[in-house]
């Protein structure tokens, strides 16, 4: 099972990753850096906390806490980017992070305690928290894109008015054990 298991939750975050790529590259580089107001985060600031949260947790992820002396949370709600270019480099620098660890855990350490503020978890919660935790934050980067895109607004899943025509391609196949998303 713990294999089955990380490789869930490997892909799970990939298709997250794929569905916040997705929506960036649907809106202008000014877009990027647009907050409705000065309580709210642009796509910029989100980017920023999301990649320096991963950046946090899963640097040593066995062997160190999560939250590390030299995160500076606070300053990741303010934008640091100066183009897409820096923001799309520090997004990949956070995922690199992420996804490497997880690639390299073996089943035996699933059951490992890692800490987070200094609050133990085991290594399939620490995972399941960031599981919940970064795909909250992909959504807000899909709803201010899908906003700022308006009409142009390509659908990330299953376009408006096709799920009769998505549910006849999926009940065509054969019925076999896959991802959901081996087919996007």
């Amino acid at each position: 099972m713990a294999a089955t298991y990380l490789t869930s939750a490997i892909r799970q975050f990939e298709y997250y990753k794929m569905l916040g790529e997705k929506a960036i590259a649907q809106v202008t580089d000014e877009t990027l850096f647009w907050q409705y107001n000065e309580e709210s985060n642009s796509i910029a600031v989100i980017v920023r906390h999301i990649a320096g949260n991963m950046l946090s947790r899963f640097t040593d992820f066995l062997t160190t806490d999560g939250e590390k002396p030299w995160r500076n949370r606070d300053e990741e709600f303010e934008n640091g980017f100066s183009d897409r270019a820096e923001l799309l480099a520090y997004w990949e620098k956070g995922w690199s992070c992420l996804l490497d660890t997880l690639r390299n855990l073996t089943d035996e350490e699933l059951d490992k305690i890692v800490y987070i503020r200094n609050d133990g978890h085991t290594v399939t919660e620490a995972i399941n928290r960031q599981l919940a935790h970064y795909p909250y934050h992909i959504g807000q980067i899909v709803m201010i894109a899908k906003m700022a895109a308006g009409s142009n607004w390509e659908s990330l899943s299953i376009a408006r008015n096709r799920s009769t025509d998505y549910n006849a391609r999926k009940f065509e196949n054969e019925k076999t054990k896959r991802h959901f998303t081996d087919d996007l």
